[in-house]
């Protein structure tokens, strides 16, 4: 079962999620239960695959919104730094950023 506990052990700045969600932990943590299913993942890896830089950004973007507001920062911070890259339109070896983002997601899915 996913806690804030176990959320702050993973690295997720949960104090700054936790104000955004006006220190509601109920809501908190049912929105931190939706990121490892959320589907923008899927999308962003495709648009990587395919070199489709306006989706891959659109993705990438998106992601990083939710995962900023929620302060899920292992995951933010290598969705932040596709995002740039993704921006400038970058062709580029993204597989480490992937890599690091599915290894969090995953160790976050293993909370719930």
């Amino acid at each position: 079962m996913i806690t804030i506990e176990k959320l702050k052990m993973l690295g997720v700045n949960t104090t700054e999620g936790l104000t955004r969600c006006a220190n509601n932990e109920a809501l908190y943590l049912r929105l931190v239960s939706t990121i490892p299913g959320n589907q923008g993942f899927n999308k962003l890896y495709e648009a990587i695959k395919n070199e489709d830089f306006e989706s891959g950004f659109s993705a990438a973007h998106g992601l990083k919104g939710i995962l900023a507001n929620l302060s899920i920062d292992p995951i933010l911070k290598p969705v932040s730094t596709i995002t740039e890259h993704l921006r400038l339109k970058e062709k580029m070896d993204y597989s480490s950023y992937v890599s690091i983002i599915e290894e969090n997601r995953k160790k976050l899915e293993e909370l719930l």
